[in-house]
């Protein structure tokens, strides 16, 4: 098919659009000088056929020595008509400018009562501008001083024409005065007019035309505008649609092959960032790990003496002093955590994946954190809708990842009172999920988007890692995590694992 790349390319379809247009313009405008060609030529063949029987009426009239209108009543040629026919007048004057005879009788010769004859003047009779039928040898004789030259009349137009005949009385000149062709004109006018209809329409037509081709391919490069500002503003899942097989059609696909790899170069930048950021962190918990832990130790194993050895031998004073004790080993105690928090998101995990029943890790996940749920009144209980697979998990990070969230479950229920319910249900065939559902405060609209990432905590105390290790966990383990709250009704917690059908491989 690439042979056939011409006709689907739009600069080839404008190029043959223009040529069409071109053809077709020229054809109508010939058409249209034919037409008025052939309406020329009938005006002039009727001209010569109206002079001609002119001519030969005054000849007649010569040769047989009658009126002209009494020849004009016996002749059968319609273009003499008095009425409708091209011929107006017909004079025979001399060459001193007498009439001898008209077809108009204002001008016909006139008898006295001696029986003499009066004749008028050319010069008396009003014509149009006349001009020699023919031209014919003149034999050296000039023209009679009243017969002057002038423009020649235009087809269709009044005129008057002479041809001059020898005869026994002298050279003698008939004239034959035509008048307008007003119908053959009127004819000509319409047909004026109807060719700058067809002009009209055919520069409309062209125009719709061209603009329809000019839309269609204008059309693509506003999709491809505002696709463009939505990759500006960060939108990489934007395509541009486009069936087209011209160069649209090529600039769309790479517009969309330009898209799609941004989005996966934003991707890989994402993780790279990600990839840095826990390096940071990596290298920041070891030392965090070296520098304070050794201290930490001795510091708890100081504690240990003292309070063994050192305790006061009056009663309030011991107690005090183990009550103090108790909270700086408390706060040794929390530092070690926030190092193993660190820890714990910064170093590989190392998996033992095995079939592993979600009830069973569910239930001792609730059990931990059941007497602080009872003495602060909050109802606990994990439900089972419908049998749930087993999944591939390593169950003590398993347990700690639902550990973590139940304990975020009771710090957001405020007071007395609420639920917290574990909720393990067969998502598909090869899925399984777990909701972690309390009926705490609730998580802001602006913080949703937030509460995996590392470092990023509500709580005055937190270190911001907790999610972020649960997160970390479940997708070392193929799993995902998804949250929905709503501020005052509660929130949710969605974990997706796979399950021992689909056989995953742990990430170390």
């Amino acid at each position: 098919m690439r042979h056939l790349w011409f006709i689907y390319s739009f600069r080839v379809r404008l190029l043959l659009l223009l040529v069409g247009l071109l053809g077709l313009t020229l054809g109508v405008q010939y058409y249209v000088n034919l037409r008025s060609v052939r309406s020329n030529a009938h005006l002039i063949v009727e001209q010569e056929q109206a002079i001609m029987a002119g001519v030969a009426l005054g000849v007649n009239s010569i040769s047989n020595r009658k009126y002209l209108d009494e020849m004009r009543k016996s002749s059968r040629e319609p273009l003499l008509d008095e009425h409708t026919g091209r011929v107006t007048n017909v004079l025979v004057v001399d060459s001193e400018g007498k009439v001898w005879d008209s077809l108009v009788k204002d001008y016909a010769p006139s008898q006295n009562e001696d029986e003499s004859t009066t004749y008028a003047r050319i010069s008396d009779v009003p014509l149009p501008p006349l001009s020699r039928a023919l031209e014919l040898a003149d034999e050296g004789q000039p023209a009679p001083s009243w017969l002057s030259a002038s423009a020649p009349a235009q087809p269709g137009e009044p005129g008057a024409f002479y041809f001059p005949v020898e005869t026994i009385q002298g050279r003698l000149y008939i004239i034959v005065e035509l008048g307008s062709s007003s119908t053959l004109t009127d004819i000509l006018k319409r047909q004026a007019s109807k060719s700058a209809l067809y002009t009209l329409v055919l520069l409309v037509t062209t125009t719709l035309i061209t603009g329809l081709l000019v839309w269609q391919f204008t059309r693509p490069i506003k999709d491809l505008s505002v696709a463009a500002r939505r990759v500006a503003g960060g939108d990489f899942s934007v395509q541009v649609a486009s069936k087209r097989r011209d160069e649209m059609g090529a600039l769309a696909y790479a517009f969309n092959d330009m898209t799609a790899k941004l989005g996966h170069t934003h991707e890989l930048e994402s993780q790279l960032h990600h990839a840095e950021k826990a390096a940071v962190v990596g290298r920041l918990a070891a030392a965090i790990a070296h520098e304070i832990r050794n201290p930490l130790n001795y510091i708890n194993l100081t504690l240990d003496h003292l309070r063994s050895s050192f305790a006061p031998e009056d009663e309030a004073k011991r107690e005090k002093f183990k009550r103090l004790t108790d909270q700086l080993k408390t706060e040794v105690g929390r530092i070690n955590r926030h190092i193993s928090d660190f820890l714990k998101y910064s170093r590989p995990s190392i998996l033992e994946l095995q079939p592993t029943n979600l009830r069973v890790e569910a239930e001792d996940a609730m059990q931990m954190i059941a007497v602080q749920a009872s003495e602060n009144g909050i109802k606990t209980a994990v439900e089972e809708v419908g049998k749930v697979s087993l999944v591939m998990a390593d169950r003590e990070t398993l347990r700690s990842v639902l550990t973590n969230l139940l304990l975020n479950g009771l710090q957001a229920i405020d007071g007395h009172g609420g639920s917290l319910v574990i909720k393990i249900s067969q998502e598909h065939e090869r899925r399984a999920q777990i909701k972690i559902i309390d009926t705490g405060k609730g998580i802001a609209p602006e913080d949703i988007s937030k509460v995996f990432e590392p470092y990023y905590s509500t709580k005055e105390t937190g270190t911001g890692l907790g999610l972020a290790i649960v997160k970390k966990a479940l997708d070392d383990h193929g799993g995902s995590i998804s949250v929905c709250s709503k501020p005052g009704s509660g929130t949710t917690f969605t974990i997706t694992l796979p399950t021992v059908t689909e056989n995953p491989q742990g990430r170390g």
